[in-house]
């Protein structure tokens, strides 16, 4: 199968998100707000367990303040703008999606984050950075995306300095076949999971050394679960992920709900060092 990163930013976004964005938070109540972590949760953590995911990683990777920090496969930049306010650290996104990069860059400004943020369109496997230039390397649900993680794992270890450390947290292999659509990808094509041991094989090949390896798929089954007793079925937020994937991401997150149940797929959050 080959790589087809051609398709992977029509499933992301659409024609005129950042105007639909814009007029849901007005119907939220959050038109004139400075915008927070918390105001943006539903929307801008697109990964299972979202902010509470996103704090985990963070805390796993022991970011100190005024590092550099590249966040590969950025989105809508939750997790970066979580980083900077709370870790006063600069990050650096990097998105295939246009849609995903301008909407980035509005989010920052409206939580005043513009100055610690930056985003840019970029592929993965040819990062539009000098060697060494950051002390960390952040990637959630990304990788799935990715069939060359080869290409993928050497450009992040390029970029990062001696004792720069990468955090990871991403969809798994089990070997069972993975019922589509799924949030990363709407048909099988564009979705290109490692098993753990593949996965652990290919960072370890290109030089990382792996200083912890958790299995977080309970927890992500549990997160769902927790989701069910604080929002009724069938009532979105006004603002949530369904603005940027459409009417499908329903049917998406209950796949990847049931693909975790039924063991099709697993979760692994990871920190590895490059030496």
């Amino acid at each position: 199968m080959s790589d087809r990163l051609d398709l992977v930013p029509h499933h992301y976004g659409g024609d005129g998100f950042v105007g639909r964005l814009d007029d849901a938070l007005t119907k939220a109540g959050l038109g004139g707000k400075r915008l927070s972590s918390a105001d943006l949760a539903p929307l801008d953590q697109f990964h299972a367990r979202g902010l509470a995911a996103t704090m985990e990683l963070a805390e796993a990777v022991n970011i100190q303040p005024r590092e550099k920090v590249i966040d590969i496969g950025s989105g809508l930049g939750g997790p970066s703008r979580y980083l900077a306010a709370n870790y006063g650290c600069h990050v650096s996104g990097v998105d295939l999606s246009p849609t995903f990069v301008e909407a980035a860059n509005y989010l920052a400004e409206r939580a005043e984050l513009s100055h610690k943020v930056d985003y840019r369109r970029a592929d993965a496997l040819a990062l539009p950075f000098k060697d060494e230039s950051f002390d960390v390397g952040w990637m959630q649900h990304v990788a799935m995306n990715i069939a060359k993680r080869d290409r993928l794992y050497a450009e992040v270890f390029r970029v990062l300095r001696s004792g720069g450390r990468f955090a990871i947290y991403d969809v798994i292999a089990t070997g069972k076949d993975v019922i589509f659509p799924v949030p990363w990808s709407r048909t099988p094509e564009t979705s290109f999971l490692l098993t753990p041991d593949d996965m652990f094989t290919a960072l370890v090949e290109q030089g990382f050394e792996i200083l912890s390896w958790t299995d977080h798929s309970e927890a992500a089954i549990k997160g769902f679960d927790e989701q069910r007793l604080v929002r009724a079925p069938g009532t979105p937020p006004i603002v949530g992920l369904h603005l940027a994937m459409g009417p499908e991401f329903r049917e998406m997150a209950a796949n990847l709900e049931r693909n975790l149940r039924e063991r099709r797929v697993g979760l692994v959050q990871a920190i590895m060092r490059r030496p």
